[in-house]
């Protein structure tokens, strides 16, 4: 799914579900919410009114974003924590999720728009999953630190979401066409897991949201705004300790692979009655008792399972966090697809070292 904003050409209408996000630092209360995101401008409405108002304006280049659109699913066990993601190839270029690490314990996901592209000259704009890693914010630099103390941990997950905002704040600063959404309905997500010192394992999501504001008639400036946090790990007390799914976009998502296993799907079912082992760590996320199985015996699990749910075509990857403070692939993302180089052009007659055909 993806979506294109110009002043040339009218871009399609892209409809999704999302979750609302509840107040920042909060356990989930989800919300479906349905997304519907139309960059509506046309240019015989514009180009009359505005074009004349800026005429000292430099032209606005179209942009256009390719979504990574999938499912990811997190199972904190015994010393590890495992990250799956699988893609939802909605459409050709559609980009699988995949984890990025950032230091030895901690990784992030992010779902929706990632590849920013200016497609007249085939030129990547941002691809932010690739960036995140190196991406600092300006506002919040956490002081530094030998052992950290319980509670600031909270503050290095929102150094992370205020990196990823300022960047996607950057981005969203191009795009000039009306982008209608729900309120406070996500552009992309964020998700992080990872080990706090003197606290454990923690899962978190952040939701980006846009706000447009009309400058003049048929040209909106946009920001991206603060994100909202949710925080999926550790669950509440008295709660199962089982697998924690998201996926984006929420419209026709897949059914979540622990609501498979409770409902016996035939194709989780044919792996269990093979595997005696297998059925057993089904069982024990059932039970929610994830943090009692082995590293190796939910990976067994994991990857049987994401071979059995795949779309056809749908990539995949598996990735470890270690307790003892190491990011590891099981299964590495695929390599990027070699994207053709434009040629400069070359005026009539000049100089050339290719040989002429015979």
């Amino acid at each position: 799914m993806r979506f294109t904003s110009t002043h040339h050409i009218p871009p399609p209408r892209i409809c999704a579900n999302v979750t609302t996000m509840a107040p920042a630092l909060t356990h989930p209360m989800k919300m479906a919410a349905s997304l519907c995101m139309l960059l509506a401008l046309t240019a015989a409405a514009w180009a009359p009114q505005a074009a004349a108002q800026r005429t000292s304006a430099e032209p606005v280049e179209e942009r256009l974003v390719n979504l990574a659109a999938g499912r990811v699913i997190i199972a904190v066990v015994k010393d590890a924590i495992l990250i799956a993601t699988l893609e939802n190839p909605i459409e050709p270029e559609t980009r699988p999720p995949v984890p990025v690490p950032l230091g030895s314990l901690r990784a992030g996901i992010i779902l929706g728009a990632v590849e920013w592209i200016a497609p007249a000259s085939h030129r990547q704009i941002a691809l932010l999953d690739q960036e995140l890693p190196s991406l600092r914010s300006r506002l919040i630099t956490p002081a530094p630190h030998l052992q950290p103390n319980a509670g600031e941990e909270a503050t290095d997950v929102e150094a992370v979401g205020q990196a990823l905002l300022e960047r996607l704040d950057t981005l969203a600063q191009g795009l000039h066409a009306k982008v209608d959404l729900p309120a406070g309905a996500p552009i992309a997500e964020l998700v992080l897991a990872d080990y706090a010192s003197g606290y454990g394992p923690e899962v978190w999501q952040l939701a980006y949201a846009i706000k447009q504001t009309e400058q003049e008639s048929g040209y909106w400036t946009t920001r991206a705004r603060r994100p909202t946090y949710l925080q999926f790990w550790p669950p509440e007390k008295g709660q199962p300790r089982t697998l924690v799914e998201f996926a984006y976009p929420e419209e026709n998502a897949p059914t979540p692979l622990l609501a498979l296993l409770r409902q016996e799907d035939p194709r989780l079912q044919k792996l269990l009655a093979s595997d005696a082992q297998m059925a057993q760590v089904a069982a024990q996320f059932l039970q929610g008792d994830s943090t009692k199985m082995s590293a190796a015996d939910a990976t067994q699990f994991l990857r049987a399972a994401l071979d059995a749910l795949s779309p056809r075509g749908a990539r995949q990857t598996l990735a470890i966090i270690r307790r003892e403070a190491s990011f590891d692939w099981i299964l590495p993302p695929p390599p990027e697809p070699v994207r053709p180089e434009l040629q400069p052009e070359r005026p009539p007659g000049a100089p050339t070292l290719r040989k002429p055909n015979p």
